[in-house]
């Protein structure tokens, strides 16, 4: 296998890892001890 095409299959593979873990945090479960700053300084 080309070296550019396994750089470029594992860019990629990080790209989607990063992605998905952001997903999960901010909709699944760990979502839930997250402070919204906004209602922090109810006006």
């Amino acid at each position: 296998m080309e070296p550019a095409t396994v750089l470029s299959i594992g860019i990629g593979a990080i790209l989607v890892a990063i992605a998905a873990f952001s997903i999960y945090t901010s909709f699944g479960p760990p979502s839930k001890e997250l402070a919204d700053p906004f209602d922090d300084h109810d006006d």
